[in-house]
């Protein structure tokens, strides 16, 4: 499984990388024949996907390493810091767009808009939709954390370009159309940049289990044994694939520790088959 993960995410990082240099070429020339602000500035945002490309590499073949002496719970979580590092450039190019749009604006300059730039942004649609598709793909194969959050970012740059060109259909009857298309562009990878920050940072900083999972795994246990286990105490630490999961048991008090230690396996091992956790059964006396 954990070499399908790695092929997957090198793979479209290989893709992204050299799909995204391209579009950034076509874009950044039409940009500069039309005077387009929002497109020279659309160009250098897929650009920025490329570096994030890189980082997906980095980061699915850093997270693919086996557990060693340092990191005794694998390497997983570099997943994570990849995509938050995504998601920080996400927001340097939206606050880069912010800049270059109320520059603009207030000079009052507008775009001079043809066919190139029809084409162009047509082309950048179709390609960053394709990789966005691809990246999703990748992401329900494996559920790569970096592999969505990389899906992500080129489908802001596929939107960007949408709302571009509709601006470039009517920028001849306002002048002032480049700047705003530029702002919007800038909303949209800023929101994208909040949805992959938030969600990464709080998979780093450690979040609550999820009551559905929990209520999942009470009602399995329950199903292997006649007692009352008073399971308590869920602690789950994610490490991109690999899940740790602890939690707190009950049994008697003048149960034997061989016949304990056997209960606390079987759950352990039910858990690993049902849920892929791997898990870490703490018992506790039972109180009569």
């Amino acid at each position: 499984m954990e070499s399908n993960n790695k092929k997957y995410i090198i793979l479209e990082g290989w893709i992204s990388i050299f799909t995204n240099l391209f579009l950034f070429g076509l874009k950044y020339w039409a940009g500069l024949v039309s005077g387009s602000i929002a497109l020279i500035a659309d160009a250098w945002h897929t650009l920025t996907d490329s570096v994030s490309s890189v980082i997906v590499l980095l980061g699915g073949k850093l997270s693919s390493k086996p557990a060693d002496e340092e990191h005794p719970f694998g390497h997983g979580r570099a997943e994570h810091i990849a995509a938050v590092i995504i998601g920080v450039l996400l927001a340097i190019v939206a606050f880069d767009f912010v800049l270059s749009a109320v520059e603009k604006f207030n000079s009052r300059e507008g775009g001079s808009f043809g066919t190139i730039a029809i084409v162009v942004t047509i082309v950048s649609i179709l390609g960053k939709e394709a990789l966005a598709q691809y990246a999703f793909w990748g992401y329900r194969k494996t559920h790569s954390s970096v592999l969505k959050a990389d899906g992500w970012h080129h489908r802001t740059d596929s939107l960007s370009s949408i709302v571009i060109l509709v601006g470039i259909l009517v920028g001849k009857y306002f002048w002032w159309i480049d700047s705003l298309l530029a702002l919007i562009v800038a909303l949209m990878i800023a929101y994208a940049s909040y949805e992959i920050l938030s969600k990464e940072i709080k998979s780093l900083l450690g979040e609550r289990i999820d009551p559905e999972l929990l209520e999942a795994i009470k009602q399995e246990v329950d199903q292997l044994f006649d007692r009352e286990l008073y399971m308590h105490h869920f602690h789950l630490h994610r490490y991109g694939n690999h899940n740790e999961l602890s939690c707190h048991i009950k049994l008697p008090s003048n149960m034997p520790l061989k016949e304990a230690h056997a209960i606390c396996t079987r759950i352990e091992n039910e858990i690993q088959v049902k849920f892929d956790l791997t898990t870490t059964i703490h018992p506790e006396p039972l109180e009569n």
